[in-house]
């Protein structure tokens, strides 16, 4: 799928296909096409932008790129707090009713056991 895009793309930005003033751009358009399928093809990453950040090689493989993948350090906690308030709330009113069914439970059954509570 991704070879028959490519020659689509390479079939339609060849620099012979355009009259003399265009040719300059179409021949850009055709190297950066060429440049990008090799890329793809052998996984390698040649631009020097692309290999420090290895940003170009994450997009390729997923989809995503890392900007969009993962929260910003500062924003990490808007995502976790309501998460969190959920789990801490659901623990602290399940502990509340639990300890007033207890108490409840104790004083319509009193123990003679001297071992409960």
């Amino acid at each position: 799928m991704v070879k028959a895009a490519y020659r689509k793309k390479v079939w339609e930005s060849h620099p012979d296909l355009f009259p003399d003033d265009q040719k300059l751009h179409a021949e850009s358009m055709f190297k950066s096409i060429s440049e990008a399928y090799s890329c793809l093809e052998s996984g390698d990453v040649k631009g020097q932008h692309y290999s420090r950040s290895g940003g170009y090689s994450r997009v390729v493989k997923t989809g995503v790129p890392r900007t969009y993948a993962y929260a910003k350090r500062g924003n990490a906690w808007l995502i976790g707090a309501p998460f969190l308030l959920i789990v801490l709330g659901t623990i602290g009113l399940g502990g509340v009713k639990a300890n007033r069914a207890y108490n409840m439970q104790k004083q319509t059954f009193p123990s003679r056991n001297p071992f409960l509570p």
